[in-house]
């Protein structure tokens, strides 16, 4: 990768790696005081560039064990790549997807921190990962150093070009776009894709020299501009949202379309359906949809009035535009036209929805609100919203809550009307199949 003048090089050179593998080593590392770690480092002599990478790393690496696991221990991280990086449960199906495909080498353009190129790298594929910012590309070059198969090179993907990629023996691409603006732009989220960098049609126009194309794209991305013949699959992980990414069509066995995979307890549940040839997304809450620039054309599901029972579709389902589909599955449908709450008797458990039983509906307004509570003996709520412009802490601040039970109070709109609620979750629910 050239001289290395990356802010990592006081925690990769010596001594700074060596006293980072001897702090991570000590049994009581996780009871250290950062602040009288450091002061202990100063005055052992350890310079100040050094003690101040050594104990960003072990602070990074505490927060990155909820994406890597135990991997987190080893790796060299940057605040950015951290908060960017795909999930080890995450990265490892996308690898697997360019296994079961017959890739034998695949260039990782945008590699980040090298989540996705250590998962591919740990199945045994080659890797040729890139990364513009050059403190990415030396901590993905340090994070891949046990595989010899695997190399880093800090440039700009769209620099490339796909013969010295194929004379390299890449047979396949994984692109994770940037979609934020700089820090001089107040780092903004970009949702459409030809604001990415590069494109998603730049990224695409690869085709014509891989097969094998899967691109991470920003979970709000709009249906519309998503190409009819590849598979979209979106992701959650214990209830939040992740990614959405793109695959052509020899990575997708599936088919064209779109799904969600909802991942719970380390169990991994899809719910998928095939595209209808609309050229727009499948139902869901079109209003969500709509407000990130999806198209307006879905297949919706019927409405009606409330029932015994209400469900919260996984967010993943919802931004796949698959709520129709999952209240079709349930025998449910909508408490109100666009918006992503499903309701009908006796819904049966779902790893795609949290369910919950009907207490009561209320107006939505405070002094309702608390009567309702008051009625069933309700002293602690969950508040949640949807489809209503309200504040869930301003309304759980304004309840006085005297009661012993709990309680959900759901805000949102029932047959077109602001109401509350008022429910109690249902702690248990079966697999989906």
């Amino acid at each position: 990768m050239g001289p290395v003048t990356s802010t990592l090089t006081p925690v990769i050179s010596s001594p700074g790696w060596e006293l980072l593998a001897a702090l991570e080593a000590m049994p009581d590392r996780a009871d250290m005081d950062p602040m009288r770690l450091g002061r202990s480092l100063r005055e052992q002599g350890v310079a100040p560039d050094v003690a101040a990478g050594v104990l960003a790393q072990l602070s990074l690496r505490d927060r990155a064990e909820s994406k890597f696991g135990r991997f987190a221990r080893t790796m060299v991280l940057t605040r950015d790549g951290l908060e960017q990086a795909t999930r080890m449960v995450v990265a490892a199906l996308h690898a697997q997807r360019f296994l079961d495909a017959g890739a034998t080498r695949v260039a990782d353009l945008g590699c980040g921190i090298g989540g996705d190129a250590l998962a591919m790298a740990g199945l045994g594929l080659g890797v040729l990962a890139f990364d513009v910012d050059e403190d990415a590309a030396v901590a993905a070059a340090a994070n891949l150093r046990a595989f010899p198969g695997a190399s880093v090179r800090r440039g700009d993907a769209r620099d490339l070009e796909p013969g010295g990629l194929v004379a390299e023996g890449v047979d396949a691409l994984f692109a994770d776009p940037a979609r934020r603006t700089g820090q001089a732009l107040g780092a903004r989220r970009l949702l459409a894709p030809e604001q990415w960098s590069p494109p998603l049609s730049w990224v695409l126009g690869w085709r014509g020299s891989f097969d094998r194309i899967g691109v991470k794209l920003a979970p709000g991305v709009p249906h519309a501009a998503l190409p009819d013949d590849c598979h979209v699959q979106w992701t959650s992980v214990d209830g939040d949202l992740v990614e959405a990414a793109l695959w052509t069509p020899a990575l997708a066995p599936e088919g064209p379309g779109r799904s969600a995979r909802v991942i719970r307890s380390g169990r991994s549940h899809i719910l998928r359906e095939a595209r209808t040839g609309d050229g727009g997304a499948a139902e869901g809450d079109a209003r969500d949809l709509r407000a990130h620039g999806a198209s307006s054309e879905v297949r919706r599901a019927p409405d009606g009035p409330i029932a015994s029972m209400v469900a919260e579709p996984d967010p993943a389902v919802i931004r796949a535009g698959l709520v129709a589909r999952l209240a079709e599955d349930l025998d449910a449908h909508l408490l109100s036209p666009g918006i992503a709450w499903l309701t009908g008797d006796d819904l049966p458990g779902t790893a795609f929805a949290s369910r919950f039983e009907v207490l009561d509906v209320v107006p939505l307004r405070i002094a309702a609100i608390d009567r309702a509570l008051a009625l069933l003996d309700i002293g602690r709520v969950e508040v949640k919203k949807r489809g209503a412009d309200v504040d869930p802490q301003a309304i759980r601040a304004g309840l006085r809550l005297t009661g012993s039970g709990e309680a959900t109070v759901i805000a949102t709109r029932v047959a077109g009307r602001h109401r509350a609620v008022i429910a109690r979750r249902c702690r248990s629910s079966a697999p989906h199949d």
